[in-house]
């Protein structure tokens, strides 16, 4: 134990001096594994493991759901998704940032990243919102929290990452996101209706407009509906693998991209490296959380936690508590993926012990980590739109999203409380 705690210390150490979180992984498992097993097998498990997880045929999902989101973001739905939200939610008071929240939960089912999201919808958002007197708060928060759903609306890389780790059927992961994801949808809205009402002057209706301008807003969308259904409704009902879905979103986004004439060999370029580089970074931290997850099952810390947990005597949901707990101290200091890629090889086979299911447990992580994405000091989605809307105070922004970190802190307690919120819609496919 003294060598574990050695190395969870030899770790933030790592981190406050500013090593990447992939190196300080993969620095502090090789050294606790070589101390336990010896160095030869820990180097040889260096290669072996960055070999392995670069060669898998699994791993393809990731840089191909991250190119089809890349290729969406360049295609400029994002623009006749917020203009079909806006003119379907603009004329209620709040009406806007309703918008927003409509137009982010779209465009995480064809993106998957939440800082994606929330960068690609500050621009759209923002602006018309500051112009019809929306408060700098209101406006920022919307954002910030609609970016957090692209971390849980299907396709999720987060949900891939976790299914990859914990040997989960990635498909039956996807269906269990979409419920929750709507429901977080729901509570976002319900939080700006709540402000609207109480703070009129932050949130004013803009026009409304007819219902024949409604439904020809829907025409600028019909292309990215078609893809999600496409993609999705074949990984469900079994037409293909979650890489062979991956492989086809990044083929129709590319065609939807280059229908809409927005995609110049220039920005394809420099899309693909884009694209490129956010997979590399992502195969890295995994890469690196694999070698210290290697270095705890060596040194039995989750069959340690089991029999500790077994022993304290108390109720298994009473554990899921604590964890979540820990979800929520730790998101104010670290990174959210980096986060999930460190605890869940400890986390999950305790829960697995106890008897709940892991679909279950993936979505009740992911969804914490939402809140870890808007919460400070390292709320990663808050300093996106600080780099994008220079001019809106960070604690401006913080300001912004109590609301909807209240409404996560719901929405957890609601999935945690009834567990068929998440397992309802995997059960129909299984």
């Amino acid at each position: 134990m003294t060598l574990v705690i050695g190395g969870f210390i030899l770790l933030f150490v790592l981190m406050l001096l500013r090593v990447p979180i992939a190196f300080a992984l993969g620095i502090v498992g090789t050294i606790g594994f070589g101390l336990i097993v010896g160095m030869g097998p820990a180097l040889r498990s260096v290669g072996t493991t960055a070999s392995d997880t670069v060669m898998s045929y699994n791993f393809a999902v990731i840089p191909m759901f991250i190119l089809m989101g890349n290729l969406v973001a360049r295609s400029g739905i994002s623009d006749d998704l917020y203009a079909a939200s806006q003119a379907w939610l603009g004329g209620m008071p709040g009406g806007l940032a309703l918008a927003t929240i409509a137009s982010c939960g779209g465009f995480s089912a064809v993106c998957g990243s939440s800082l994606a999201t929330a960068a690609t919808m500050s621009r759209v958002a923002v602006p018309p919102m500051q112009r019809f007197g929306y408060s700098d708060a209101l406006a920022s928060g919307a954002v910030a929290a609609g970016g957090t759903l692209g971390i849980l609306i299907p396709p999720s890389i987060a949900l891939v990452l976790y299914g990859i780790m914990t040997e989960t059927d990635i498909a039956a992961l996807f269906a269990a996101g979409v419920v929750p994801g709507l429901l977080g949808i729901l509570l976002y809205m319900a939080a700006i209706c709540l402000w609207a009402k109480f703070r009129p002057g932050d949130a004013a209706a803009a026009v409304s407009v007819s219902w024949g301008e409604k439904l020809r807003s829907l025409r600028g969308v019909l292309g990215m509906l078609f893809l999600f259904l496409l993609v999705m409704g074949g990984l469900y009902i079994g037409w293909f693998t979650p890489t062979e879905a991956a492989g086809i979103g990044s083929g129709g986004a590319l065609l939807i991209a280059l229908a809409r004439r927005r995609l110049t060999v220039a920005n394809l370029f420099e899309t693909l490296y884009d694209s490129t580089r956010t997979s590399v970074s992502l195969l890295a931290i995994l890469i690196g959380a694999l070698l210290f997850a290697n270095f705890m099952n060596v040194a039995r810390v989750p069959q340690d936690l089991g029999g500790w947990v077994e022993s304290l005597n108390v109720a298994p949901l009473t554990v899921i508590l604590a964890i979540v707990l820990i979800y929520i101290v730790l998101g104010c200091f670290l990174e959210s993926i980096s986060m999930m890629l460190l605890t869940v090889p400890i986390f999950y086979p305790i829960v697995y012990g106890l008897g709940f299911d892991l679909i279950w447990f993936g979505i009740i992580v992911i969804v914490v980590i939402e809140i870890a994405l808007i919460t400070p000091p390292v709320g990663m989605n808050i300093f996106v739109l600080r780099s994008v809307l220079p001019g809106i105070p960070t604690l401006t922004v913080f300001r912004g999203v109590i609301p909807f970190v209240a409404a996560d802190i719901v929405r957890a307690a609601l999935l945690i409380a009834f567990p068929i919120l998440s397992l309802w819609l995997p059960g129909l496919i299984r």
